[in-house]
């Protein structure tokens, strides 16, 4: 099989446990339910066509009596849906249609909106099982592991997830090493494809030629930071109240143009504050620093080393305050629960983030005996990492709450200034005049002060 043999012959480990993994979960869902009771969802998409070429590959594999003379399979067996809209681009509708003919697809065209067409084909077709070309990061992924079932409100039936924790990356790494076609919108510089209102190229990938009157854009595999897949897609979004809002890439970006004073909160983790084994010397560093630029510091807390403890504190405070900062309980120990906390506060789960693996891993290298993926879980959907050249690993920043990894002084004022250095680079770093803070030492105690004080009242 073309798919498999390209797979296996290439050089990318990565893709390799990537593809390894997806046809295991094609192969369980095989062996879980008949052909008759699945169906895969096909929309012209990246991902899909990914995942049908998986499915064309898995099959193969789990039934190699079926494959013809030639060592290919005799047809695709798995009912294929579209939903066809009127608000997608033509491109992608005669890339589908194509794609069915090339590959004999059993293809049902849905004219109808996506729940309903859904409701329909399960009551007629017996249909148990649908494989879905998701991915962590996409809207629809929150919550959603490679089996899972529809949720509430929703017709019955599982969701299987091959290529959930597929990156941008492994996407197009497969689709260029197994030479399969895809949608011509791609090599026009369109990096996530929805609706012909909702989405336009991706301006990163917009060429360099300014001779030319036309707008030229490169190809969207090479899109080096797969993180800004979805930037070409025009979304509108209700403004924040306390200075968050999305921006065209993707990212959550702090919003401090609304003249008010500026509010932070900072939360330190940790249960051997609160026992007063160790003292906090960071959180009023910290405080310093922010008042030195200007920056209220609405409040600073200590928490205890417990999951939802952390998700209260951050849940209270990120709807209060223009930035949160939170110090302490990250890492690879049980007791590091900052991360799981800060996910719960906003309703998502912790996923595998691959470029921050990648960062620990030439940190750490073989040192680890432990499984460094636990230490690169990160809230999803969320999370922003900031780069700086003088930090080991990015900064984490989640909508408006900034985690620091600082353990001490000095690991503080680096991680302070290259933050300071980020944000005046992005444009978002705004200083107004510092608090200024004047002191009066007296010698008397309160008892005695009051005392003078009520002789002199008399």
């Amino acid at each position: 099989m073309e798919i498999d043999k390209a797979v296996k012959e290439c050089d990318d480990r990565r893709l390799k446990t990537k593809y390894a993994n997806a046809i295991y979960v094609i192969q369980r869902a095989l062996a879980l339910y008949s052909v008759e009771e699945v169906a895969f969802s096909f929309n012209g998409g990246k991902d899909s066509t990914v995942l049908l070429h998986l499915l064309r590959a898995g099959h193969y594999l789990s039934e190699a009596n079926q494959r013809s003379p030639n060592g290919n399979l005799k047809g695709f067996p798995f009912r294929t849906i579209y939903f066809e809209s009127s608000s997608a681009f033509s491109e992608i509708n005669s890339f589908t249609h194509g794609i069915a003919t090339t590959y004999a697809l059993q293809m049902e065209v849905i004219h109808t909106d996506f729940k309903s067409g859904l409701e329909d084909l399960i009551k007629s077709k017996s249909i148990r099982a649908i494989f879905l070309g998701v991915r962590i990061g996409d809207p629809t992924a929150v919550g959603q592991e490679q089996f899972s079932p529809s949720s509430p409100g929703w017709p019955p039936f599982m969701r299987v997830n091959p290529i959930l924790d597929w990156s941008y990356r492994d996407v197009w790494a497969f689709l260029l090493i197994s030479k399969v076609p895809y949608c011509c919108l791609y090599d026009q510089g369109y990096t996530s494809i929805g609706s012909i209102h909702d989405t336009v190229p991706n301006a990163l990938l917009r060429s360099g030629d300014s001779a030319s009157s036309e707008e030229k854009f490169r190809p969207a595999y090479m899109l080096s930071d797969g993180r800004l897949e979805r930037a070409g897609r025009v979304k509108k979004h209700s403004s924040s109240a306390h200075g968050v809002s999305p921006s065209s890439d993707g990212m959550y970006k702090l919003d401090f143009n609304n003249g008010s004073v500026l509010t932070t909160s900072i939360i330190a983790v940790g249960d051997e504050i609160l026992s007063g084994i160790v003292e906090d010397h960071l959180g009023p560093i910290l405080c310093r620093k922010l008042h030195s630029i200007g920056w209220l510091v609405s409040k600073s807390v200590a928490v205890r080393n417990n999951v939802d403890s952390v998700a209260e504190e951050v849940e209270q405070m990120k709807s209060a305050n223009d930035i949160v900062f939170i110090c302490g309980g990250v890492g690879p120990l049980h007791s590091d629960v900052t991360l799981a906390g800060i996910a719960k506060s906003f309703g998502v789960r912790l996923a595998p983030d691959e470029e921050f693996e990648e960062y620990l891993w030439q940190l750490i290298g073989n040192q680890s005996k432990g499984d460094r993926n636990e230490m690169a879980l990160l809230p999803e959907g969320i999370t922003e990492l900031l780069h700086h050249d003088k930090l080991p690993v990015p900064l984490i920043k989640c909508q408006n709450v900034i985690i620091l990894t600082a353990t001490n002084v000095t690991e503080l004022d680096q991680e302070w200034d290259c933050l300071i250095d980020l944000m005046r680079s992005a444009g978002q770093l705004v200083v107004v005049d510092p608090f200024v803070s004047k002191r009066l030492t007296a010698n008397l105690s309160d008892v005695r002060y009051s005392l003078a004080n009520c002789i002199d009242v008399m």
